[in-house]
């Protein structure tokens, strides 16, 4: 196919590009890149491929790269070549710039210096997942990767527990395992959740589940591919603060810390690790 150019007006224009399927592009995104004065793209090689896909020609300019490793330098001049009156196209590698992608600290110095920023939409894996994966949509949570470490991913965790909404998680094929076990111990066992991997590629697939048979599932097994969490959202019926800290006062008169939080975990329907740091602080109280 053949992109005829067309007037692009001055200013930087994001681009969404496929997670997977390159014929998942828009046209009018083919025609912001077949018509921008100036390339940008988180990876060249990656942009410059689905340019030759779609037949989109170079015409003697050279794409320029933008990632999170660039200098200020590059940012500040790219804004001053949009505010010189060129039309300046930046797409991440994939999907949607700026959704757990660079691009941020371009459009927000461009915004300072009053250049227009507009976008040519495309492909999200979260708005993927979320059709796919069968929970609620009616509201979601996007937390994009949480941290890697263990304690601060359960922390990260903690802070998500209370979100009355679907929450939409990145992870790599190497942590996902981890993060449904730590899913499971800070947010419960019985969490709805799915597992959507490789979106709108090949071997697309899509595992739901409870957070512990997921967690299971992923245990002995490594995935490959880009990998989205769907996890269901809080019960929406609250266990007072008093009411936990009443039974485990009873519970600790004849059980450890940790079996007390686990009997009232249990018993309550509440994340035991919320339940373990309470018990903590109680018995800490009472030496």
């Amino acid at each position: 196919m053949n992109h005829v150019k067309v007037p692009l007006s001055a200013g930087l224009w994001f681009v969404g590009v496929p997670i997977g399927t390159a014929r998942d592009i828009t046209l009018r995104a083919l025609d912001v890149l077949a018509s921008a004065d100036v390339l940008v793209a988180e990876d060249t090689r990656s942009l410059r491929k689905l340019m030759d896909i779609h037949g989109v020609p170079l015409d003697g300019r050279r794409i320029e790269a933008l990632h999170e490793h660039s200098k200020d330098t590059q940012v500040t001049r790219l804004v001053a070549r949009a505010a010189g009156g060129e039309s300046v196209a930046y797409a991440s590698e994939a999907g949607m710039p700026l959704i757990a992608d660079p691009g941020f600290e371009l459009g927000r110095a461009a915004r300072a210096a009053g250049v227009a920023v507009t976008c040519a939409p495309g492909p999200s894996a979260v708005l993927t997942a979320l059709v796919i994966g069968g929970l609620p949509t009616d509201a979601f949570h996007f937390g994009g990767f949480l941290p890697a470490s263990r304690s601060a991913r359960q922390k990260a965790l903690q802070g998500l527990s209370d979100i009355q909404a679907t929450l939409v998680l990145y992870e790599s094929p190497k942590r996902v395992a981890a993060l449904l076990a730590d899913a499971v111990e800070v947010l419960g066992a019985d969490r709805q959740a799915s597992v959507c991997r490789e979106l709108t590629k090949k071997f697309e697939e899509v595992q739901n589940g409870t957070l512990e048979e997921l967690a299971q599932t992923f245990q002995s097994a490594t995935p490959k591919g880009e990998i989205v969490v769907l996890i269901g959202r809080a019960e929406t019926v609250a266990v007072k603060e008093k009411d936990i800290d009443g039974a485990l006062s009873s519970a600790l008169n004849d059980m450890s810390v940790k079996d007390a939080a686990a009997f009232v975990a249990e018993t309550l329907g509440v994340p035991r690790r919320r339940v373990y740091q309470r018990a903590l602080e109680l018995a800490r109280d009472s030496q």
